[in-house]
């Protein structure tokens, strides 16, 4: 069932068992799970079918730290969500990004990898992703063309990504749900905050603002803000009107360890002889599965280090300047990957090759390109600007800061990834010049992989975290959080599987509440 709320009367009260709040991979996952169980689920969603410049406005907010992609970018606000730009990238999460590691501080989730493995199986046709094997041996087969390099994999080993098509939720669920009579979706329907009974133990209901000053209201027995990372942050902060330090925020966590993936070329590969690359090689659109390389948990241990991949990416010019990037970066890691592939094809199309020809038995420079999760951070934050939207909600005001494990970690990472291909007299390793020095400068521009996460982590404790092992808000019996802001730690792998996952699992747990 489908209804515009623009098309609602002023003060109407809007009535379910279950009330989302956003429609993006998180909120249309968990609605998803609940057709046809017989509960009343009201999913409301910010946006139209269709991109539009006022209701997108309302993400613009503050940059104070680092430098960052502007806010209103990061994010789409409509109908599907973020989905309907991501690049496809699916990886689960390794064990080792649950764990506490002594050596990376405010590390570990109250849960465990193996508790996640049947909802990432779940959330594999929800994404058109092939089986959920992530084993090497499984997607090499019978073809000789994938063999794997000759590391020690005690040292380096590979991870694996599957790849979407990807699916746009916005196009794939939009039917299906304006069709389900037990789940009622809303468009232009933007929760401005959220209410609390007196004592503050349990939320009664959420208001809904439009341009023109008209409000709704919405109650439920249950509750689920999916509004993206920074949102979910801005609307607890911004619901304040009881509690001055906003929901969930007794012990100042709400905003607190924003976490993203550095995802920019480091470093540069020069292969001294031909190796078979086919495994490693990626072309969008046509690839289904693709090998990074990362340090096994056993040398994470050892160094001291967090996690991270290095993808091998199309061959680079033959001298090229290493520090490029600092002064001419990307608009993303997409279009840089983009770019370069598009110059390899071109060449190789001049020369009567192919792409993919190209990477499977090659002797030419790679560009290394990291994924690294960053290490939690109590001051890498997001609050509240004193900005207000057209809908006078505070805006968000973000403080992205880095750690000098951040750097140290990338550092390590190539110096190994040096090591071993030197070791085996199969390559070279070049770093880019700001990362020989083991300090924590950076250049004036580092790239991020357009992940928020962290911000609303899940700990057991309120003094550490926002949410519990159920994603239920701290001190509030009937409020869940949904998408990659739960994340305790941010691991390497792109948000997207696990936020499906974790949806998935929450839906679960609500449906055996209810």
């Amino acid at each position: 069932m489908h209804t515009d709320a623009r098309d609602l009367p002023n003060g109407q009260l809007l009535e379910g068992d279950v009330c989302i709040v956003g429609a993006g991979a998180a909120g249309i996952a968990a609605a998803l799970s609940f057709i046809g169980s017989g509960k009343r689920v009201l999913l409301l969603e910010g946006g139209g079918f269709d991109l539009e410049g006022d209701v997108q406005g309302l993400y613009r907010g503050e940059i104070v730290g680092r430098p960052y992609y502007p806010l209103e970018a990061s994010r789409l606000h409509y109908f599907g969500g973020t989905t309907g730009h991501w690049g496809g990238y699916c990886a689960p999460l390794d064990a080792i990004d649950f764990a506490t590691r002594p050596w990376v501080s405010h590390s570990g989730w109250p849960i465990s990898r193996e508790s996640l493995d049947r909802y990432y199986e779940q959330a594999h046709p929800v994404l058109d992703l092939g089986p959920y094997r992530y084993d090497t041996a499984y997607w090499q087969g019978e073809d000789a063309r994938r063999e794997l390099l000759p590391l020690d994999r005690r040292v380096v080993e590979e991870k694996l990504w599957q790849f979407s098509a990807p699916t746009r939720f916005g196009s794939k669920f939009r039917q299906r749900l304006v069709d389900a009579a037990d789940v009622h979706l809303f468009t232009h329907a933007n929760v401005v905050s959220v209410h609390a009974n007196s004592d503050l133990s349990a939320v009664q209901h959420v208001t809904i603002r439009h341009f023109d000053g008209r409000e709704q209201t919405a109650r439920a027995r249950q509750f689920v803000l999916a509004c993206s990372t920074m949102q979910n942050v801005r609307l607890l902060l911004a619901s304040n009107a009881q509690a001055p330090a906003g929901l969930g925020n007794l012990y100042d966590q709400v905003g607190r360890y924003f976490m993203e993936h550095l995802e920019m070329p480091a470093g540069t590969l020069a292969l001294t002889r031909p190796q078979s690359l086919q495994l490693y090689a990626y072309d969008f659109g046509v690839t289904k599965v693709r090998a990074e390389l990362r340090l096994s948990d056993t040398t994470q241990a050892d160094l001291g280090v967090l996690n991270a991949t290095v993808a091998l990416e199309s061959p680079s010019a033959q001298g090229e300047e290493l520090s490029t990037f600092e002064l001419e970066p990307p608009a993303s890691v997409e279009q840089f990957r983009r770019e370069t592939r598009d110059s390899l094809t071109a060449e190789m199309k001049a020369e009567g090759r192919d792409y993919n020809a190209a990477m499977v038995r090659a002797n030419p420079l790679f560009t290394l390109v990291v994924r690294q999760e960053q290490a939690p951070n109590p001051a890498s934050r997001v609050t509240l600007s004193r900005e207000r939207d057209a809908l006078q909600v505070p805006r968000a005001r973000f403080d992205w800061q880095f750690t000098q494990l951040d750097k140290r970690t990338m550092r390590l990472l190539y110096a190994t990834l040096g090591r071993e291909f030197g070791r085996l007299g199969i390559g070279r390793v070049q770093l880019r010049d700001w990362l020989i020095e083991d300090d924590n400068t950076w250049p004036a521009v580092v790239s991020g992989g357009w992940h928020d996460m962290g911000a609303t982590r899940m700990h057991a404790s309120p003094r550490h975290g926002v949410v519990d092992a159920d994603c239920k808000v701290h001190g509030l019996a009937n409020l869940y959080l949904a998408g990659a802001g739960v994340f305790s730690t941010a691991g390497a792998a792109n948000p997207t599987l696990t936020i499906v996952a974790l949806a998935l699992r929450l839906a679960e747990h609500l449906r055996t509440r209810l």
